[in-house]
């Protein structure tokens, strides 16, 4: 089934920390808030965004993550930032299940096993609901990921290039024109196929 489908096509408006679930209490927010503030200073042109909220059974957390990364604009980020350099962190405290994913930019940099590792810096926390101090060291776990690839990404650019294509080929190819209509004395154009 189609993400959109299952969770709506809509374009959606959230703050960079969004909690939906109601886990963190006011102090704690600011303690979130400032981890996330961090690595973006370290790192400018990547941000990180939380979301919480029961998820109501949703089988493939990292199916939902994609999606909100993708259909959500988060209104307190840089305005040059773009969810293509964002690490979105999603937490349903319901179910117990926590997700993180990232945009297509930052495919050189990271991979499952360096998402993986930053959840289980914050899992005990979380298990014991103390979301914020999981939070906090999952961002600061990740930002040191990041800082360690972003140095050796200067030693030996060529291993880092991009794995995927660039937007402008992911884009659909170009479409033919469309067929004019044709004068009435002029006759139409016949089209040859050719095969390889």
């Amino acid at each position: 089934m189609d993400a959109d489908e299952r969770f709506g096509g809509n374009a959606l408006k959230h703050r960079r920390l969004t909690d939906s679930a109601g886990i963190l209490r006011r102090g704690e927010r600011g303690h979130v808030e400032a981890a996330m503030e961090r690595l973006t200073r370290r790192l400018p042109q990547v941000f990180v965004a939380v979301y919480t909220g029961a998820l109501g059974g949703v089988a493939d957390m990292r199916q939902f993550g994609f999606w909100l990364l993708n259909r959500t604009t988060f209104e307190n980020v840089p305005a040059d930032a773009t969810n293509d350099a964002a690490i979105l962190i999603t937490i349903d405290p319901e179910s117990k299940a926590a997700g993180m994913v990232f945009g297509y930019l930052l495919d050189p940099f990271l991979d499952e096993a360096d998402t993986f590792e930053c959840l289980s810096r914050g899992h005990a926390h979380w298990l014991e609901q103390r979301y914020a101090e999981g939070l906090v060291k999952t961002i600061a776990h990740l930002e040191v990921i990041l800082c360690k690839r972003c140095r050796q990404a200067r030693r030996d650019p060529e291993a880092f290039h991009r794995k995927v294509l660039p937007p402008a080929i992911l884009a659909d190819p170009p479409r033919p024109p469309r067929d004019r209509p044709h004068a009435a004395d002029d006759p139409p154009t016949e089209i040859t196929e050719v095969r390889p």
